[in-house]
């Protein structure tokens, strides 16, 4: 049954609905999963009582049974610990925060519930999701299937390493600044950010302005997450910025490629610091694009350097939601994530308007970019999964990493809405996944799931993953 909880999400749909498999045998072994896993992976935190969910998978294989299956029906589904889940405490890794219960699911929880997923639990994230390693003061640290001594990347690193380890098929994650493609690059699975406003996703405490988060799939092949996408988006009232349902199904429309793409492969968006052999898998994963049959072709030239501009962002934000516990309750928050929220008091109108004028310098770089290429290749990530407690390199190879570090290649496009997606193009020298970010023009995640699927094609993964 392990080896079953590694296939895709889409093969164990299938097998649920065709009765090859029942999802009451498929809940208990996902249960001895976890529990198997858990002093390795620490992916999940939280878990819901297992007799409630037996009964739930009972409940599904009876819906099964009368031709009543829906999309994921008795699909066990993990929810990162940054998204409610009613009846589970959102402690978004944070200890003053360790009470608080949700009372309703987020939207796209909701819906993945609607199509018949059975919420198990809740999975680890840093604190607030601030950083890109998975650790925090209430959990604990996080580690990556294929070398336990690794970061899964973050904030989504609960949910990567519980797909990468075959413990769930089906989690949530969110990306503000890659926060599904760095962790899904680390642990060799496919992640995608959507468009801007394409899931939806809520903020019921504040309106939220640093407009860079964003739902998006996790998974362990490109179908999975065409069909996590089919179930999940479509415009809802309690997110001002969501977007009118696509009017397609992703999932129908993989095979649709257009042929004689022109497509831009950037190795470093003119600023990042990359490690020679990431670099390499990434420049021979766009070469697969020539073979086949599309025009690539090197960009010259960069786009500004916005790492701190995004940090600042997001501190004062979380400075305006968290500030009322300083200073009595500093001490309870990591000291590395307060010391980053603090940095929010650097904000002046000044520096907001030096922000604006930069953000609108990415955008005119876009907009030129992809009015001559259809798609923009990148290496994800620049450097191999850092140590499971840190820190990230300040240098590599010689060379003096850059403010967005390991954000260099997925900040901008969480700053310009932008469809960006991660496949895996490799094992690095140290044997851990690399990865290729496949970027294209806004709305069009369409074209950027079918470039990934094509891609997948060319080079599966899906039957390569860690043993633990």
């Amino acid at each position: 049954m392990t080896d079953l909880l590694y296939r895709p999400l889409c093969e164990i749909t299938r097998r649920l609905a065709q009765r090859e498999l029942s999802p009451v045998e498929l809940m208990r072994a996902t249960l001895a999963r976890i529990d198997e896993t858990h002093a390795a992976l620490n992916a999940f935190v939280a878990l819901r009582d297992p007799e409630e969910l037996l009964a739930e998978a009972t409940r599904a294989e009876e819906r099964i049974g009368r031709g009543e299956a829906r999309a994921l029906e008795g699909i066990p589904l993990g929810v990162k610990d940054l998204e409610d889940a009613a009846g589970l405490v959102t402690s978004e890794g944070s200890v003053p925060y360790q009470d608080n219960l949700a009372t309703r699911d987020s939207v796209q929880v909701a819906r993945l519930k609607e199509a018949g997923a059975i919420v198990v639990g809740k999975t680890n994230a840093p604190e607030f999701g601030y950083t890109a390693i998975t650790k925090n003061l209430l959990f604990g640290v996080t580690r990556n299937p294929w070398n336990l001594d690794r970061t899964p990347g973050g904030s989504s690193g609960g949910s990567s390493a519980a797909i990468a380890g075959g413990v769930v098929p089906l989690v949530t994650a969110s990306d503000g600044g890659g926060s599904v493609r760095l962790p899904a690059s680390f642990t060799g699975c496919f992640g995608l950010k959507p468009s801007y406003g394409r899931i939806p996703h809520e903020s019921i405490e504040q309106w939220t302005m640093d407009d860079t988060s964003v739902y998006g799939p996790l998974t362990r092949t490109v179908e999975d997450a065409a069909l996590h996408l089919d179930l999940t988006v479509g415009a809802d009232a309690l997110d001002p910025n969501s977007l009118p349902h696509p009017g397609l199904s992703y999932r129908d429309v993989l095979r649709d490629l257009p042929s004689g793409l022109r497509i831009g492969y950037s190795p470093d968006l003119g600023y990042a610091v990359v490690q020679s052999d990431v670099a390499r898998l990434a420049r021979e994963a766009a070469h697969v694009f020539e073979d086949l049959g599309h025009a690539v072709e090197e960009v010259k030239e960069g786009l500004p350097e916005l790492g701190q501009d995004w940090g600042i962002l997001g501190a004062f934000e979380m400075l305006s939601r968290i500030g009322h516990h300083l200073p009595e309750r500093e001490a309870d928050f990591g000291r590395t994530f307060i010391r980053g929220v603090k940095a929010g008091h650097q904000m002046t109108p000044e520096l907001w308007g030096d922000m604006r004028r930069r953000r609108a310098e990415l955008n005119l770089w876009c907009a030129d970019l992809f009015a001559r290429y259809d798609l923009l290749l990148t290496p994800t990530i620049p450097f191999d999964a850092p140590p499971a407690k840190g820190p990230f390199p300040a240098e590599t190879e010689g060379r003096k990493q850059v403010a967005a570090s390991v954000g260099s290649f997925t900040i901008p496009f969480n700053l310009s809405w932008h469809p960006a997606a991660t496949v895996r193009s490799g094992l690095s020298d140290a044997g851990l996944p690399a990865g290729l970010q496949i970027v294209g023009p806004r709305h069009r995640d369409d074209l950027v799931l079918q470039a990934a699927y094509a891609y997948e094609q060319a080079r599966p993964w899906s039957e390569h993953w860690p043993r633990l």
